[in-house]
């Protein structure tokens, strides 16, 4: 006959590599704390309810105090014959408590013991995922505020396009940040459920108090159907959702760093507790920090798309394919914070190469708009203007210099409506500053940007 927990039907033991493929101790013990809290809750239930008295409800809730001391300090031995960090626990408190232990599993299967640990688990790690989020962000607005009137060119499609404000470009991050921060606390509604109570699939027989173990465990909601309570895993699709976005975002501004601290841009430098140099070539000073986070975006994506495949198929309620939404998820928790940390650090160390911005602003066709816009002030259309400035800035390649460059009458060939007020149009900054609409790259703009982005901290 079996030793197993639910081994009264069965008259084999399981085979030791079998049993080490079906454990999920290794990595579900990162949820201890969760489970002892659940059966705190539990247990003080039952005890309420007059399922078990009061003498057992004390020696279970020593026991389990015993047990998380024992964890904390190294003295608590896993087993893969047990399974898993439910077993694990219960076999402890049995072994310390006796046969008051077995009773702490009464009303309560294991689908809605591991279903109670990962919604607090998922919950706490997603607030710690939106703190270190606002710690970035935080780190975004000093940034661009020490910086608040440093040019630097803006691309699309890589190519240079129209100067801007380095603290305009870095505050799109805080604000792809905050949606993402949003996504995070919209979720916890649906993280923050209870499904303690709800057996293995249908409820219990036992007059359990399933608000009072929702209240005791700070669940903001309950879930109304017990089937849904144990099968839900919505929560951790959206959470690991939410993760890769986030990543994406993060990976995005990796990139940007990557690009500007080569030698051909220059325009930022890193500091050295956030690089790596090469084995072979002394010089190197490499970017590994920002290129293991574009590099992670990878696998989070991954375990989104491992999770979405795994329920894809299964029918209600509980199967043991589900013991596969962890090891992901852990995953991609440890990743996010991780790489929100180190970005935190790198952007907190970075030096904005404020000489090398300012020439190459200077040394560029970024300004060809501005004199596109100053044409059609004067009252040439659009189109003509566009054609009369992409001349203009053939003419200048041809000659090996810019717009700034050109005389006042090569300006006239091309135009007669142009003035020499056009030197100072054209100037980097003048550029930067005429531009006045809301959300701009313009000085005053964007520190009326940086107001509303307080506001959200």
């Amino acid at each position: 006959m079996s030793k197993k927990a639910w081994g009264g039907r069965f008259q084999e033991e399981s085979i030791s590599w079998v049993e080490e493929f079906n454990a999920s101790i290794h990595f579900d013990k990162v949820l201890i704390e969760e489970d002892i809290n659940g059966s705190l809750a539990h247990a003080g239930m039952l005890a309420a309810q007059n399922i078990i008295s009061e003498d057992e409800y004390s020696q279970i809730k020593a026991g389990l105090l015993s047990i998380l001391e024992d964890y904390n300090k190294g003295q608590l031995t896993f087993s893969v014959s047990r399974e898993d960090i439910h077993m694990n626990v219960e076999a402890a408190l049995i072994e310390k408590i006796g046969s008051a232990g077995g009773k702490l599993h009464t009303a309560r299967s294991r689908n809605d013991q591991v279903a109670t640990d990962m919604h607090l688990f998922v919950k706490k790690e997603v607030n710690a995922v939106i703190q270190a989020t606002e710690m970035l962000q935080q780190t975004i607005i000093d940034l661009a505020e020490a910086h608040i009137d440093v040019i630097m060119p803006g691309y699309t499609h890589l190519q240079r396009a129209q100067p801007i404000l380095f603290s305009h470009h870095i505050m799109t991050y805080f604000w792809m940040l905050e949606r993402d921060k949003s996504r995070f606390n919209d979720s916890l509604k649906r993280i923050d459920l209870s499904p303690l109570g709800a057996g293995a699939i249908s409820g219990t027989t036992f007059n359990i108090d399933r608000f009072q173990t929702k209240d005791d465990l700070g669940f903001e909601g309950i879930y109304h159907n017990s089937m849904d309570a144990v099968s839900d895993r919505d929560y951790i699709v959206e959470t690991l959702s939410n993760i890769s976005l986030s990543m994406v975002h993060l990976s995005r501004l990796s990139e940007e760093l990557i690009f500007w601290t080569t030698d051909e841009a220059n325009f930022v430098t890193l500091s050295d507790a956030f690089t790596t140099g090469s084995s072979m070539m002394p010089q190197k000073k490499n970017p590994d920090m920002a290129e293991l986070i574009r590099g992670k975006t990878g696998r989070t994506s991954g375990h989104l798309m491992a999770m979405l495949m795994l329920l894809k198929g299964l029918p209600l309620t509980y199967n043991k394919d589900m013991q596969e939404d962890k090891e992901g998820l852990f995953d991609s928790l440890t990743t996010i914070k991780g790489s929100l940390k180190i970005m935190n650090g790198m952007l907190e160390t970075l030096t904005i190469n404020e000489a090398v911005l300012e020439a190459a602003v200077n040394e560029d066709f970024s300004n060809a708009t501005e004199l596109a816009d100053y044409l059609v002030a004067k009252g040439i259309p659009f189109r003509d203007s566009h054609e009369i400035v992409g001349k203009l800035v053939l003419t200048c390649i041809n000659q090996g210099i810019y717009l700034k460059d050109l005389t006042l009458e090569a300006f006239k060939d091309a135009s007669e409506v142009i003035e020499d007020d056009i030197y100072n149009i054209l100037s980097p900054k003048v550029v930067v500053n005429r531009r006045v609409s809301y959300g701009s790259t313009g000085t005053e703009s964007v520190k009326q940007q940086i107001e509303v982005a307080k506001n959200h901290m």
